[in-house]
Order: C-alpha cells, then sequence, then structure tokens
C-alpha cells in the first residue's frame, strides 16, 4: 500500500505518550458531555443552531462579516484558493507552506492553481521577498491572485509571524491588487503566545481560519471567515467538495466548548514544549530548535543516534513521534502532561547512551 495509512502494529507497545501532533488529541469528558447535549439540525440547509452559533463565535473573533463551518482545515485552505481564484491563476506562500507541501496538490488538481514558492528562515518569508516576487501584469506571466501565510509557521518550528510582519504584507499584497488568506490551523496559539487578539492577528487578511482538532482539543472541524460576499462562494464549494453535513451541531459543539475551556489553556502546552527542549538541549549532541508554541524539532544526529533510529527506539518505549523535514518533530498538547515531557527526556537520554 501507498496511499492507505497501514494499520498500527500489534507488535508494538502500546502508545503511552503522544507527541506526534495536536491532532492526536482526545476529548474530554466535559466536551463530550457536550457533544451529547447539542442541539442539532440540518446544517446543509442553514438549520444547526449548535453550528450557527459557532459560525457567528469564530467571525466575531476574526472580526470578519460571516464564516463558515468546514470538516477540515485543509477543505479550508482548497474553498478558499477555489474562491479566490480562476484556473491558472499564481498564488505565492513560502516553500514549506501547508498547501505545498501537506496537501496532496489540491489546489494544483482540483484547481488549476500555480503555488510559487517564496524562501525564507523558520518557514517565513519576509515583506522584502514578496515585494520583490509581485511582477507587473503581463500576458506571458499568470495572474498573481493570493497571497497567503501559515499562522504559526509548521515546518519552521511552530514560529510566530509577527504583527507588524503580517500587516506590511497585507500593505504589499493589497498595492499588487493580491487578495490575502491566513491558514490559521494554529492562530490560537500565536494568539496566546503573543497575548495578540485573534481580531488583531488577522485584520486586513481576506480570509482566514482557525482549527479545532489540533490544540483546541476537538475530533473535527475548522471554520474560515470572511467577508459576506467571500462566504457566500467558500459554500458553493463547500457543497461541490461534499463537506456541506446534516447534523453537524454534534461536532460543532465540541468546538464551542473549546473556545470556552481550552484556548488560555494553550500555555501549558508551550511551557510543557520550553521543558522538552530546555531537557533535550542538556543532553550532549542534539541540537533543538527552541519553541515558540508547542512544536518543539530537534536532531540526535550529533549524539550519535539518527533521527529514524531516535524515532524507533522512542517509539519501541511507548512514546510516539515523527521526522519531518529531516529532523524529529514533538508536538505538545492537552493529553501531554509534564511528568510525560520528563519520561521522554529520559528516555532520549537512555537511547543516546546506548548508541
Amino acid at each position: 500500500m501507498i496511499y492507505t495509512p497501514p494499520p498500527r502494529d500489534p507488535k508494538q507497545p502500546p502508545v503511552r505518550i503522544n507527541l506526534l501532533s495536536d491532532t492526536q488529541t482526545r476529548p474530554t469528558p466535559g466536551m463530550r458531555e457536550a457533544i451529547a447535549r447539542a442541539e442539532v439540525g440540518d446544517e446543509q440547509i442553514g438549520d444547526d443552531p449548535s453550528v450557527n452559533l459557532l459560525c457567528e463565535r469564530v467571525a466575531d473573533l476574526l472580526g470578519k462579516q460571516a464564516a463558515v463551518f468546514m470538516p477540515s482545515g485543509t477543505m479550508c485552505n482548497v474553498a478558499a484558493t477555489l474562491t479566490h481564484c480562476r484556473p491558472g491563476d499564481e498564488i505565492l506562500a513560502h516553500e514549506t507552506a501547508h498547501i505545498i507541501a501537506r496537501e496532496g496538490g489540491a489546489h494544483a488538481a482540483l484547481g488549476g492553481f500555480q503555488i510559487t514558492p517564496l524562501s525564507g528562515a523558520d518557514g517565513q518569508f519576509s515583506p522584502d521577498t514578496l515585494r520583490g516576487a509581485i511582477h507587473p501584469r503581463s500576458r506571458y506571466q499568470p495572474p498573481q491572485t493570493v497571497v497567503s501565510v501559515e499562522q504559526t509557521a509548521n515546518i519552521g518550528g511552530g514560529t510566530i509571524w509577527e504583527r507588524a510582519a503580517l500587516d506590511e504584507i497585507v500593505q504589499i499584497a493589497k498595492s499588487g491588487g493580491l487578495a490575502t488568506h491566513m491558514d490559521g490551523a494554529r492562530l490560537l496559539n500565536a494568539c496566546v503566545a503573543t497575548g495578540i487578539s485573534a481580531r488583531e492577528m488577522s485584520a486586513g487578511w481576506d480570509s482566514a481560519w482557525i482549527d479545532f482538532s489540533k490544540g483546541l482539543g476537538a475530533p473535527v472541524g475548522a471554520v474560515i471567515a470572511g467577508s459576506s460576499d467571500f462566504i457566500d462562494e467558500v459554500w458553493r464549494w463547500k457543497q461541490r467538495l461534499g463537506g456541506s453535513m446534516r447534523q453537524a451541531g454534534i461536532c460543532a459543539a465540541a468546538c464551542t466548548y473549546a473556545l470556552d475551556h481550552n484556548v488560555d489553556r494553550l500555555a501549558d502546552d508551550h511551557a510543557n514544549a520550553r521543558a522538552l527542549a530546555r531537557g533535550l538541549s542538556q543532553i550532549a549532541g542534539i541540537s533543538v530548535q527552541e519553541p515558540e508554541t508547542n512544536l518543539v524539532f530537534f536532531n540526535p544526529d550529533g549524539a550519535g543516534v539518527s533521527g529514524e533510529r531516535m524515532v524507533a527506539g522512542l517509539r519501541q518505549r511507548g512514546v510516539l513521534l515523527a521526522m519531518m523535514d529531516g529532523r524529529i518533530r514533538a508536538c505538545t498538547h492537552l493529553d501531554v502532561t509534564a511528568a510525560m515531557i520528563e519520561e521522554t527526556v529520559a528516555l532520549v537520554r537512555e537511547i543516546v547512551r546506548g548508541a
């Protein structure tokens, strides 16, 4: 099999510490209770009160006119580009952006769009790099339609785009006649870490969304927001892509619960990430990128252990994480405790000693 996820090997020990991704979270008892109590209706005809409430809250949170519930963040990105662009249009994004590296070529396959990768350290391109990439309108080149950023920058190490840079990028894009799109998969992590509100962080961006199935701990769902006209067009693509659902209030209730209970606690994940980075950096030969949010990237090659061997060794000890972009990525979330972080550091040290 190439594309189908392989079943879990029953010979491997059970996972005790899951650092693979913040998508690995499980609904808390309180969230499960909210799901069970959810008022539902037919979301496809606008008749699900729980979905409608969630969309109203996210639109207000992001300072936009309207919002729509989606099954996933990837569908938010795809529906956004399909709405903003026409076949043959060009999108500008960082070379490691999710829309390039993690969405299976959906934007080219479904929309016929060209995504031009922009370089820059830590998953971010500079305003000057963007300025240099914008070309005059010409029949010889594709129409440049959208500038996209990913907040936080995943492969860049969970780094936070500074508000000033975001504002300058918006100004450059608008002066060039381009729309702006914010992939906000971990936007609220950036907001909690900086103290800047989501409304301020996404100000000037024509479309923005937040994911509920990562650090916020919901089992499924994302909400994209923008102008009323933009969201009206997104609804057309939501239908075409199969994202228009029925009693989706069961899912939306979990997301609303997450907004009420799981936003401020993202700070705990950031603290655990810093503790993990600090512990790993004290092991000779391991290089660690200092985390800004809940992602910790490290490389054990200097300690005489390849990344692949370290991942395999930890898995045999009940710790799950993975290689990403040539480094090991560990992701903290609400199911990871401070004690688990201490144990993980101890296990890494044990593997290094045995190298």
